[in-house]
C-alpha cells in the first residue's frame, strides 16, 4: 500500500476523492493509497518529527512489541509507547495482538505501509 502524508485545503481533498470517482467510473484500476491530510502544516510537522522517522524506519525493518523496540533504539518504553499511539491513530503503524508463549498476550507493531511520501506546501 502507498501511504501519501500531505498538507492540504479541504477543497483539495474532495477534488482527489472526485477525481478517483471518475477513474472508478471510466473503469480504470486504482492503486490502492491512503492519503493524510492537514489542512496546517504545523500539524503535520507536529505528527512528523525525527524520533517518530526513525521509529517508523526501526518499526519497517523488525516489527515488535514496544518494549522491544524501545530497546533496539535506546529509547524510554513510555515515550516510544507516545509516540506509537500518535503513529498508529494517523495510521502508519497497525497494532496486532498475539499470544506470547506463557505470559498471555503482546502486541506487535508493524509499519501499515513499506514507505511513505511526505509532502507539504506552505503558502
Amino acid at each position: 500500500m502507498k501511504l501519501t502524508i500531505t498538507t492540504g485545503t479541504e477543497k483539495e481533498f474532495f477534488e482527489r476523492g472526485k477525481e478517483l470517482a471518475r477513474k472508478l467510473d471510466r473503469g480504470e484500476r486504482v492503486e490502492s493509497e491512503c492519503v493524510i491530510s492537514f489542512e496546517d502544516p504545523s500539524e503535520l510537522l507536529e505528527l512528523v518529527t525525527t524520533a517518530r522517522m526513525n521509529l517508523f524506519r526501526a518499526v519497517k525493518e523488525e516489527p515488535g512489541s514496544i518494549a522491544e523496540i524501545a530497546r533496539r533504539l535506546h529509547r524510554d518504553r513510555s515515550a516510544v509507547k507516545r509516540d506509537i499511539d500518535k503513529l498508529t491513530e494517523a495510521g502508519l503503524f497497525s497494532v496486532e495482538e498475539k499470544p506470547f508463549s506463557g505470559h498471555g498476550r503482546m502486541k506487535v507493531i508493524s509499519a501499515a505501509a513499506d514507505t511513505f511520501r511526505l509532502m507539504a506546501q506552505v503558502g
